[in-house]
C-alpha cells in the first residue's frame, strides 16, 4: 500500500480492512490452520469473573496506560481476526492498516509462587466447576488474583512483539489481543492454566489434604450418645464404642423380683386379702401361754 501527502497511508475504513483480513484468514484455513476470531457483543469486552481479574491486572500496571485504550477498541470491532492460546505463547493475527502478526511470551509461573498458591486456597476448593465458574469465596479469588503473586502475570513475564512498522513496546495490535485474551477467558477460563504452564486440578488435591469445615465433625460435646439418639427417636441403638476419654455408664439392671419361700421350702402365703393357692392353709398364729 502506498502513501501521500506527508507519508501518512491513506485511510481505509475498519469493515474494509476485516474484508481484507478474513479473506487472508480463509486462505490459512484452505492451508490447514486453524482460525479464531475474538468476537464482542455490545461494548463490554469482559463479562464473567476471569475475564475481568485478567483485564484488571493489565490496567492495574502504568507500562500499560497509554497503550490500552486503542486496544479497546481494536478489540470491540472486530480486529482481532485470529486469537490461539498455547502454554507459554499466545499468537494472533490483528487486523490494521494490513493483517498484522502479533506475538506474546508469558512465563510459567514459578514453582515456589504456584506452590504457594495451592497451600493458601486449600481446604478452600473442592469443585472444579466452581473453581473455573469464578463462584468460590471471595477470599479464595482474590488469593488466585492477586497482583504480583496470583496467576495472572506480571509486565516483567511478559515479551510482546508485532510485525507493524510502531516502534512502542506495546502498540494499539497488542493492546487489542491483550484485551481479547480477557474476552477469551471468559468462555474458556482453563486456558489461563494452560497460558501459565500450571495444572488447576492441583488446587483440588491441595483441598484434599485439609478438611472444609463442611466436612469435620461436630466438635466435642456436641455429639448425641446412643440413649440420646434412642430417648428422642424410640429406637434400639447397638451397643457402640464409647467415646474416647470417657466412659460409658453401664444401665443399672432392673432387680428380678424375689420369691419369699416358707420354712417349709413353699411359696409364703400373699398377704392378706389374696387367696392362696388351692390345697394350701393359712399359718396358725402362734398364742402367748
Amino acid at each position: 500500500m502506498g502513501y501521500y501527502g506527508w507519508g501518512f497511508r491513506p485511510y481505509v475504513s475498519v469493515a474494509e480492512r476485516r474484508r481484507k483480513a478474513m479473506r487472508e484468514m480463509e486462505k490459512r484455513k484452505k492451508q490447514g490452520h486453524s482460525v479464531s476470531p475474538v468476537s464482542i457483543e455490545g461494548r463490554t469486552i469482559v463479562k464473567t469473573f476471569w475475564g475481568q481479574s485478567w483485564c484488571q491486572n493489565l490496567e492495574r500496571y502504568s507500562d500499560y496506560a497509554n497503550r490500552l485504550p486503542r486496544g479497546r477498541t481494536y478489540v470491540r470491532n472486530g480486529s482481532v481476526v485470529d486469537l490461539q492460546i498455547k502454554p507459554g505463547v499466545i499468537e494472533a493475527y490483528v487486523a490494521g492498516s494490513e493483517l498484522y502478526r502479533v506475538t506474546l511470551k508469558v512465563s510459567a509461573v514459578a514453582k515456589e509462587k504456584w506452590k504457594a498458591i495451592c497451600n493458601d486456597c486449600a481446604g478452600g476448593i473442592d469443585s472444579l466447576v466452581e473453581l473455573l465458574q469464578g463462584r468460590l469465596s471471595k477470599g479464595v479469588m482474590e488469593r488466585i488474583c492477586r497482583q504480583n503473586h496470583g496467576l495472572f502475570p506480571m509486565p516483567a513475564e511478559l515479551r510482546l512483539s508485532c510485525s507493524c512498522p510502531d516502534g512502542a513496546y506495546m502498540c494499539k495490535h497488542v493492546a487489542a489481543v491483550l484485551y481479547g485474551i480477557g474476552a477469551r477467558f471468559d468462555n474458556q477460563p482453563e486456558l489461563l492454566f494452560r497460558l501459565r504452564g500450571v495444572d488447576e486440578t492441583e488446587l483440588i488435591v491441595s483441598a484434599g489434604q485439609a478438611t472444609p469445615l463442611a466436612k469435620q465433625g461436630p466438635a466435642a460435646g456436641k455429639r448425641l450418645a446412643d440413649e440420646d439418639l434412642s430417648a428422642i427417636f424410640g429406637l434400639d441403638m447397638a451397643p457402640g464404642e464409647a467415646p474416647e476419654g470417657k466412659v460409658k455408664k453401664a444401665r443399672p439392671k432392673a432387680a428380678a423380683p424375689v420369691e419369699v419361700k416358707s420354712k417349709k421350702g413353699k411359696p409364703a402365703a400373699a398377704k392378706k386379702g389374696k387367696k392362696l393357692p388351692a390345697g394350701e392353709r393359712k399359718p396358725r398364729r402362734k398364742t402367748k401361754e
